[in-house]
């Protein structure tokens, strides 16, 4: 079997918005998309949820997928469960790895549990206790055994019969780590699963220890300040040091935008200007699992609308596809790049511009891999000064070969980058 331990050091996720995917919305239209990212190479497919929405208290005309009416049965919006059973065996057939979001904090307001089960919920004033600062869900009552036995019943479900090979976890740190502590090993009876949780694990140690990859909160939000802001790289590393002592029992998982940052706060290049590639090329080369959003690949430059309908506006030129296809499959390919794997050591790397470039390299046995990037809104000719490089490079983005022997030097512009790979 292939355990997870093995494949999530070298996979990448995608995640999938099937409302705003396609002119239809469904899963049989995005089906046809699949053999594309297959050849971006992207590893896994990370589906938005797929229940039926809440209509009490719903936002806009289509509500938001993250408020569900019941959690073993497929949004109608997207089609049929026997279309997304078809669309995941497709998945595999392609060799995806499928997960999908699983929302256990909270439901909407006329999920089946309020009429079945009343007693599942947090209760505040008479009524179900909204969870905070959402009106259209409602908190779920962790102390309830019945219900938490419930919901890992509704995970298995999901397991069982459509086979899915993980979860991306909403709010994880919301829910009681215990509760997840007790879910997983209940799942894994079935077979071996991915766990990724949207929770930062500088702020919740403790759950860190059940999932297989976290998200790196604090990072995206201190990039984000640091190019808006004009802080300094120093900052930014400092950061990286706290997430490295985290080590490999789990993984950070880094990205530039997703479905809450594009909808909210802007897309990626409202966010990160000069240094969005940059940026991206971080996220696919540091230690963890790149994470990709809907649309990267064109780029996608709207912000897109959450509760109503609003596709992506594709063309026949996704123009970023290139870029990606090359990053995904170096991270998927070079053992320098594992994520979550003690073998592997980063170095950063000292320059003659080290306010302006950041350089890192990642060893692993003969295996290297170095990057450099502008991290700067200028030109910067600089070099490298640093013991950890030498010898021949490959740029994996242009094949040309450069001995580091033979000196270091360069001139970057702005939004400048280089990975070789040796």
């Amino acid at each position: 079997m292939d355990l997870p331990q093995e494949w999530k050091h070298t996979t990448n996720i995608y995640e999938v918005n099937v409302r705003q995917y396609t002119k239809e919305g469904t899963f049989k239209a995005f089906e046809k998309e699949m053999p594309r990212l297959k050849n971006m190479g992207v590893k896994t497919l990370w589906f938005m949820p797929v229940t039926p929405i809440a209509q009490q208290n719903k936002k806009g005309s289509l509500g938001s997928p993250y408020a569900a009416s019941d959690y073993t049965s497929i949004n109608p919006e997207f089609g049929t469960m026997d279309d997304f059973k078809h669309m995941v065996n497709e998945a595999h057939r392609l060799g995806f790895k499928v997960i999908i979001d699983w929302v256990a904090n909270h439901t909407g307001w006329d999920h089946i549990w309020t009429k079945t089960n009343p007693e599942f919920y947090l209760k505040e004033n008479g009524t179900f206790k909204m969870a905070s600062g959402m009106d259209d869900i409602i908190e779920l009552d962790y102390q309830n055994k019945e219900m938490r036995q419930k919901m890992i019943e509704a995970m298995k479900f999901w397991v069982k019969e459509t086979g899915v090979d993980g979860f991306r976890c909403d709010l994880a740190s919301w829910v009681t780590v215990n509760f997840w502590e007790e879910a997983r090993p209940e799942l894994e009876k079935i077979k071996p699963l991915f766990f990724i949780g949207e929770f930062d694990e500088l702020e919740n140690p403790e759950h860190g220890k059940i999932f297989d990859a976290s998200y790196s909160w604090k990072w995206m939000h201190k990039s984000a300040d640091f190019y808006k802001n004009n802080e300094s790289i120093s900052e930014l590393i400092d950061l990286l040091r706290k997430y490295s002592q985290i080590g490999d029992s789990s993984m950070r998982a880094w990205f530039t935008t997703n479905h809450d940052e594009n909808s909210w706060n802007g897309t990626e290049f409202e966010k990160y200007g000069d240094i969005t590639k940059p940026m991206a090329v971080f996220s696919a080369t540091w230690n963890g699992v790149p994470l990709l959003y809907s649309g990267q690949e064109l780029p996608n430059l709207k912000r897109l609308e959450f509760f109503e309908k609003d596709p992506i506006e594709w063309t026949n030129n996704c123009t970023m596809a290139d870029f990606y296809k090359t990053l995904l499959n170096l991270k998927s390919s070079n053992p320098a790049l594992r994520g979550g794997d003690q073998n592997v050591v980063t170095y950063l790397l000292n320059t003659t511009a080290n306010d302006k470039i950041f350089a890192y390299v990642r060893k692993n046995k003969w295996n290297e891999v170095l990057v450099i990037l502008n991290f700067s809104k200028e030109k910067v000719e600089f070099s490298i000064e640093d013991e950890n490089v030498s010898g021949v490079f490959k740029n994996v983005f242009d094949s040309t070969k450069r001995d580091f022997n033979n000196g270091k030097d360069f001139i970057f512009k702005v939004s400048d980058f280089a990975v070789f790979e040796k």
